[in-house]
């Protein structure tokens, strides 16, 4: 079977959820450190799973010192809506595409993994789990979805050196790192917990973890591409001097 290589345009490109789920020249991002749609080596879609996702009952976005906390459900129209509405969009595109699919049943992954292997332009496909998903679930995804699309495995912060290795040797063309979640005092619909939200951490706050840990995933030969927390074009350089094999952007990019 043919089998895509992983590459990019550049080293720079966004992370999912940060550019919603086509590129679309008219929205305007910050300039610093990516200067344009035209500078990104790949475009990465918000997350997609197979069946359709609503908002969170209460969608929120809470500062803290250093960043801040996103809860939003991960909304988004199904796979099968998603290809309808937008494949014509990434097949005409400059960029090279990277679907992000929401990856934790593997017998769906399969079969959301083979739909876009017929599609042009798809580049990759980045899984993502949920958190605390068993190791066993995550490794069942990869193996399953192994076919002609190369596969990035996105992974939090405490499984990319644990778990990665096992992913690489299975055939994951590349590991991402998921940003890491957190709780903070905020409006909440769970009962049992009022007055604390969970979501997902973003800010420069969390670079020298970043850092960290690229530098040691690359000390045991792990292709990583590395996230979360970088905010200036220097940090983005050091991460590629340390070896990632590329950096993705988030919440720095949002105006």
């Amino acid at each position: 079977m043919f089998k895509k290589d992983l590459s990019f345009r550049t080293q720079v490109m966004n992370a999912a959820g940060m550019l919603g789920f086509s590129p679309d020249q008219r929205a305007v991002f910050n300039s610093f450190p990516a200067g344009g749609w035209d500078d990104l080596g790949a475009f990465v879609t918000n997350p997609l799973s197979l069946r359709p996702r609503l908002p969170s009952n209460l969608p929120e976005v809470v500062d803290y010192p250093g960043g801040l906390l996103l809860h939003t459900g991960l909304p988004n129209p199904g796979l099968s809506t998603a290809i309808r509405k937008y494949s014509r969009a990434w097949a005409a595109t400059r960029l090279p595409v990277i679907v992000h699919l929401m990856a934790d049943r593997p017998e769906e992954t399969v079969r959301m993994v083979k739909s876009l292997e017929e599609l042009e332009n798809i580049a990759a496909v980045e899984l993502g789990f949920a958190p605390l998903l068993s190791p066993d679930i995550i490794l069942m995804a990869l193996e399953m979805s192994m076919g002609e699309l190369p596969l990035i495995v996105n992974l939090p912060f405490d499984q990319i050196l644990s778990l990665g290795p096992q992913l690489v040797e299975i055939g994951a063309a590349a590991l991402s790192f998921a940003a890491p979640r957190g709780a903070l005092p905020g409006y909440s619909s769970d009962q049992s917990n009022p007055g604390v939200t969970t979501g997902r951490l973003y800010g420069p706050a969390l670079y020298p973890q970043s850092l960290e840990l690229l530098r040691s995933a690359v000390r045991l030969g792990l292709p990583v591409i590395a996230g979360v927390g970088i905010y200036s074009q220097t940090q983005a350089e050091v991460m590629l001097a340390s070896g990632a094999l590329a950096v993705q952007l988030d919440t720095v990019l949002w105006k």
